[in-house]
């Protein structure tokens, strides 16, 4: 039986992973590319190819034979990562979405999904931690957080005219804080849910509450579930809808409140101390009345249940990494 082959790239990380295994469920042939393989299960994909799309002859490669691809190849990583490394992920990902998209157009593809961020937002709409909802329109005037922000932005508008000017129809996705099971926690790419139920894992295992918490920890986000995400991503590409669409939860919670539901995930109480580090915006919450009102839909996972998996899943690697010699216990 033929199957349509859909291009997943960036497929050895977190959501990329994840969106494989989806693609697969929904009876797809699913083809993964990345410049490395996934580190914490096997992929799923019927074919994964290791690639650098920063080259050309890469991307024409990846996209031979494919009818939709799923771009979520990315340099990138939490608040630590993207606030002091801008070059790198200016230059590399803007590499990678021109190549993909001039060679996604040349194989003729149908449909192309480009994972963009809530990065793009203003920081002026972003200044206090009680934070109006943003909205898709909210992005104009320009002046995105960082350069992982502007990339964002800028890859957006390429999607843009792509769309208009080829016969490539094109998808955009603006993701606030997609977290779970499988992703990067250590390290310093790690994003703060991954960061705060890494902290707490070791807290519970050394039997020491104390956790770090960058800032006062009043700073404000809100948290969207992997197999969400997944969901909408799919819903969004399938769909008629060209403009960029947010993709998140809209339950703004702080950072002290995150932690306080992690520690509930673990069982244990903490002591926060709070210290000198990059916190990002103030506030950042989705507004999601456009995507209800596109897709029929919104996120359905709530923060406490997506914690629960996600923290059950870290506080595993941690158990396996402590050494016995810090008089880590059984739990």
């Amino acid at each position: 039986m033929n199957r349509e082959t859909v291009l997943v790239t960036g497929a050895g990380g977190f959501i990329g992973h994840h969106l494989v295994g989806y693609l697969k469920r929904k009876g797809y042939r699913v083809r993964g590319v990345d410049i490395k393989e996934p580190e914490f299960a096997p992929t799923e994909a019927d074919e994964f190819m290791l690639l650098d799309l920063r080259q050309r002859e890469n991307c024409d490669t990846a996209c031979q034979g494919v009818d939709t691809v799923y771009g979520l190849a990315a340099d990138m990583g939490g608040m630590g990562f993207i606030s002091a490394n801008h070059v790198q992920i200016l230059r590399n990902n803007l590499l990678i979405n021109t190549h993909m998209l001039d060679a996604a157009q040349r194989a003729g593809v149908g449909r192309y999904f480009f994972s963009s961020s809530a990065c793009v937002y203003p920081e002026y709409r972003q200044e206090e931690a009680d934070v109006v909802p943003l909205k898709e329109e909210d992005a104009y005037p320009a002046q995105p957080q960082d350069a992982y922000g502007w990339e964002k932005l800028v890859t957006e508008r390429l999607c843009h005219h792509y769309g208009d000017e080829t016969e490539m129809e094109t998808r955009v996705a603006r993701f606030h804080n997609i977290y779970g099971p499988l992703g990067t926690w250590d390290g310093g790419r790690e994003k703060a849910p991954a960061a705060l139920c890494r902290k707490i894992a070791i807290a519970k295992l050394a039997g020491d509450p104390e956790i770090e918490i960058w800032g006062d920890g009043e700073q404000t986000r809100s948290f969207c579930y992997i197999d969400d995400c997944c969901e909408g991503i799919y819903r969004l590409t399938q769909s008629e809808f060209r403009e960029p669409l947010n993709i998140g939860q809209d339950r703004l919670v702080t950072i002290n409140e995150l932690a306080d539901i992690v520690a509930g995930a673990a069982g244990i109480e903490i002591k926060k101390r709070h210290i000198p580090g990059p916190q990002g915006v103030r506030g950042r919450n989705s507004d999601n009345t456009k995507l209800n009102d596109v897709l029929a839909w919104q996120p359905a996972i709530d923060l406490e249940q997506g914690l629960a998996q996600t923290y059950a899943w870290i506080e595993d690697q941690v158990r396996e990494r402590l050494p016995a010699t810090q008089g880590v216990g059984p739990g």
